[in-house]
């Protein structure tokens, strides 16, 4: 991310990053209030309407006033690329700085994070050994033919590539599904180069690991007290196929295998709870992955104003 040198210099964009229930979002909004700044979100599921409780989706009262982009762009239907992401975000960002005013990018999907910080360029999906040896082990016991079937409904592209034969090639592109929420077929058209716009500076929010799992468990409890099982059963009643990139989101799918008898309430918001701390694991494993992040440990229950006066104590250009 050269903005030093010879080179020219880049905007400065500031980012809240880390993993899912750890306080991004009231970071995000503490420092627009402080700094005269926007949000632009870098979460894949927030961009979809009508997926309000399941996203955690901030209501207007937790925006405090501060105007957020990227947020209900697309139809629950739809499938929303990386690529769609980084030209959505990219026009945000550059009406956000023409009007003099800050870009803050918040969120934990981290190819979003990646496409803004260094640029698109191919979209791979880092491996995850648990989620494989899942897979593998599903292989085993309901044969290729069950798995094969199983990527044909979410992404029919690359399962009309594969025989069922090839084990290793469907084990990997539903590896891909589960860890990205994205389709093989998606993530090689995305596969273009293009170089960053900005010069991003990722501030990445570091709770304890218990801490962390008990945000977790609670947004859980959360979300379902608010009524996401009439959330995702309204979803299921206006059409949104299941097998769509929205509804395999964590919360939605396990809710609708509740829905279909699959599993009772209880069980669904245990399998939810599981996936949400594997997913915050993950979140955190590709962060440190990133080049040039700067983490910033922070206690429970700490004020987000708190928060993000430690962010801006690491980067203080940002109140110049």
């Amino acid at each position: 991310m050269p903005d030093s040198g010879s080179a020219p210099l880049l905007p400065r964009v500031l980012a809240v990053a880390g993993p899912t229930a750890s306080g991004k979002t009231a970071a995000a909004v503490a420092l627009a209030l402080r700094i005269g700044g926007e949000v632009v979100s870098a979460d894949s599921m927030l961009v979809y309407r009508g997926m309000d409780i399941g996203t955690a989706k901030p209501a207007p009262v937790e925006r405090r006033g501060v105007p957020h982009h990227l947020i209900d762009v697309a139809d629950p239907g739809d499938s929303f690329s990386v690529a769609d992401y980084a030209r959505l975000a990219r026009i945000a960002i550059r009406g956000i700085l023409a009007r003099g005013r800050v870009p803050i990018v918040c969120g934990g999907t981290g190819q979003y994070l990646s496409a803004l910080a260094d640029g698109l360029s191919f979209l791979s999906a880092a491996p995850d050994p648990a989620v494989r040896a899942h897979l593998l082990e599903e292989a085993g016991r309901l044969g290729n033919d069950a798995l094969l079937a199983r990527l044909a409904a979410a992404d029919p592209e690359t399962a009309a590539r594969l025989h069922a034969n090839d084990r290793k090639r469907i084990v990997r592109a539903l590896e891909v599904l589960e860890t990205t929420g994205r389709t093989v077929a998606d993530l090689n058209r995305d596969s273009r180069s293009e170089p960053p716009d900005f010069a991003v500076r990722i501030a990445a929010l570091s709770p304890d690991r218990e801490v962390l799992y008990r945000r977790c468990d609670a947004r859980v409890d959360r979300m379902i007290a608010l009524g996401l099982r009439e959330e995702v059963a309204g979803l299921i009643g206006r059409g949104v196929p299941l097998s769509s990139q929205a509804m395999q989101a964590i919360g939605y799918k396990e809710m609708a295998a509740h829905l279909a008898g699959a599993c009772s309430l209880d069980e669904a918001a245990d399998r939810i709870r599981q996936a949400t701390r594997r997913y915050a694991k993950r979140q955190l494993t590709w962060l440190r992955g990133m080049e040039d992040v700067r983490w910033v440990p922070i206690a429970d229950d700490e004020p987000s104003g708190r928060v993000a006066e430690r962010i801006l104590g690491v980067f203080p250009e940002f109140l110049t």
